[in-house]
Parts: structure tokens; C-alpha cells; sequence
């Protein structure tokens, strides 16, 4: 009787969370994670974008003044 119980305490929990995920609020969290995760890979691109600009304006000895002071 207990594991019913308990299998029936964890049905209903998973029937909620995906009730929940399923309404205009799971929606709404579900799209901000999204677009966090998405601002969040477009800093990581843009600053391994500066860093390799850096390491090439290094390896070929151009001076930043040189290019136009970025």
C-alpha cells in the first residue's frame, strides 16, 4: 500500500510540473531560458571573436593605433 502511495504522490507531481509547463506562464519561462541561453552563447561568440582578433593583430604585429584606434 505505501508504494502505491508514493507512486501516486510522484504521478501527480510529474501531471502538475507538466500542467504548469503547458499554461502561458511554463510558456513564458520557457522562452526567457531560451533567450538567456541565447544572449549568453552571443557574448561568449563575440568575445572569442575579440580575443582571436587580439591574438591575430598580435601575431602579425599590427599596432591597434595603427588600425584605426578600436
Amino acid at each position: 500500500m505505501g508504494i502505491g502511495v508514493a507512486i501516486g504522490v510522484i504521478a501527480f507531481r510529474k501531471i502538475t510540473e507538466a500542467q504548469a509547463n503547458l499554461g502561458p506562464e511554463g510558456l513564458n519561462r520557457a522562452v526567457g531560458r531560451m533567450a538567456d541561453g541565447l544572449f549568453d552563447f552571443a557574448d561568449a561568440v563575440r568575445s572569442g571573436m575579440h580575443q582571436r582578433e587580439e591574438d591575430l593583430r598580435a601575431a602579425l604585429g599590427i599596432d591597434d593605433a595603427a588600425a584605426g584606434g578600436r
